[in-house]
């Protein structure tokens, strides 16, 4: 039987906190996703 990857759903204000990270607090981006355990396309995409 295969599995299926699980698909994470993540609310905007973690995505509006998670983008705050690198634009306001200057925050590096690999430091942020290394942080918070998504992946850098993600937060790029959330930008």
């Amino acid at each position: 039987m295969k599995v299926k990857p699980v698909c994470k759903h993540y609310s905007r204000s973690f995505k509006e906190e998670s983008v705050a990270l690198i634009l306001e607090q200057g925050s590096s981006v690999q430091k942020t996703v290394d942080t918070l355990g998504i992946r850098s396309n993600m937060l790029y995409h959330w930008q």
